[in-house]
C-alpha cells in the first residue's frame, strides 16, 4: 500500500519518462524525515533530472509544498534501476573538508563593450519608465 506522497511523485513522475513501468517510490522514515528513493530506467534520469536539475529541483519543491500541509520534511533520492544513486554535485570533496574552487573567470569584455551595453541599459531604462508612465495616464 503507498502513500499519498508516494502516489504524488509517481504520479508526477510517470508523466514524464519514456518507461513509466519501471518507476518505482520506496519510503523511509528517518531522523530528518521522510525519503523517498525514487527508481527509474536508466535512460529517463535525464528526463527526472532535467537541465541542470531543474526537474528535481521543481519536483522537491513540491514535496516541500506537500510537507508543509502534512507537517513532514521530505527528501527525494533519484537512483536508476542499476542502484546508481544521482544526486547534485558538491564543490567539496567528499574525503577532505577543503574547498575547491572553480576555475577563475577572466575578464574578456573591453571598454567598448562596456560603453555599448550601459547605453543599451540606458536606452532600456528609458524605454520602461516611459511605457511605466503611459500606464499611468490608463484610468482603470
Amino acid at each position: 500500500m503507498s502513500t499519498i506522497d508516494q502516489q504524488f511523485v509517481e504520479y508526477i513522475v510517470k508523466t514524464l519518462v519514456s518507461n513509466p513501468d519501471d518507476v518505482q517510490v520506496e519510503r523511509t522514515i528517518d531522523e530528518k524525515g521522510v525519503l523517498l528513493a525514487l527508481t527509474v530506467n536508466p535512460e529517463d534520469v535525464g528526463r527526472v533530472i532535467g537541465r541542470r536539475g531543474a526537474t528535481a529541483q521543481s519536483i522537491r519543491t513540491l514535496l516541500r509544498a506537500l510537507g508543509t500541509k502534512n507537517d513532514a520534511r521530505y527528501n527525494l533520492k533519484i537512483m536508476n534501476s542499476n542502484g546508481e544513486s544521482h544526486e547534485p554535485r558538491s564543490y567539496y570533496d567528499n574525503n577532505e573538508t577543503s574547498f575547491a574552487s572553480p576555475e577563475p573567470m577572466t575578464n574578456t569584455s573591453s571598454v567598448e563593450d562596456t560603453d555599448e551595453s550601459s547605453e543599451s541599459s540606458t536606452n532600456l531604462a528609458e524605454k520602461t519608465r516611459a511605457e511605466l508612465a503611459d500606464l499611468d495616464d490608463l484610468d482603470i
